[in-house]
């Protein structure tokens, strides 16, 4: 691991780790290095302008101040390309707009050389992206599911059938190339997985959904996970 690279994946090892730090020894041994490597890159994040604290003692370690401000950012030019190549072949993702200007933000403030790297290597990622669907209709479902209110939409299923349906939004789910919006049906009184691209139409009302929850799904497939990227 080059060492920018190192000192990236260290700030995210100390923030993930929050009030708790890592010692340099469990940090040694994490990226395969002396402790007097760690100690050399902990003081180079910390003159970079990141709030590196330390703790001497047993118990001791490194961390990262809680609520203070990091660096502009923190990735490498690979780092960076991986986002915008994630964000470009899931355009039809929840929140993929959003996802798109943050990282354009990110792109914005990264150092020029850094930047230059990016867009060189940018260059040599290609994605054929699946069209996706109304920008209208994903607001709407974005909208209902973050605000946590109830969303109508007008749906025709596999064999043709067109309903309006009152929907409680829980989760979205990928599965097999396609998107659906996981919610309680308020015209069937049971949870449903409708395909994001047969809604043809998504409006948010102003009823509050009356608290179904993850667990009402079901089990989720063995390789299924939140985008947190958690196992809990």
């Amino acid at each position: 691991m080059k060492r920018v690279e190192r000192l990236h994946a260290l700030s995210e090892m100390l923030r993930r780790n929050g009030a708790r730090g890592c010692s340099a020894e469990r940090l040694a041994r994490e990226f395969g290095v002396s402790v007097r490597t760690v100690k050399r890159d902990l003081a180079a994040l910390e003159n970079s302008g990141a709030p590196v604290w330390s703790r001497p003692g047993p118990g001791g370690g490194y961390g990262l101040a809680v609520g203070a401000s990091l660096p502009p950012v923190s990735l490498s030019s690979a780092q960076a390309v991986a986002l915008m190549a994630a964000v470009s072949a899931a355009s039809d993702a929840p929140y993929a707009d959003l996802a798109a200007a943050g990282v354009q933000k990110i792109l914005d403030v990264l150092d020029p050389r850094t930047r230059a790297q990016a867009d060189e290597l940018a260059g040599r990622v290609w994605v054929n992206a699946a069209p996706s669907s109304s920008r209208a209709i994903r607001s709407a479902l974005e909208e209902g599911m973050a605000e946590q209110r109830v969303i109508r939409i007008r749906y025709t299923s596999a064999t043709g059938a067109t309903t309006t349906r009152d929907v409680e939004p829980v989760l979205f789910a990928s599965t097999n190339g396609q998107w659906y919006l996981v919610g309680w049906c308020r015209l069937r009184t049971a949870m449903r997985w409708f395909t994001v691209s047969r809604i043809e139409r998504a409006t948010v009302t102003g009823a509050a959904c009356s608290g179904h929850g993850v667990h009402e799904v079901g089990e989720p497939p063995a390789n299924a996970r939140p985008v947190h990227g958690r196992d809990d």
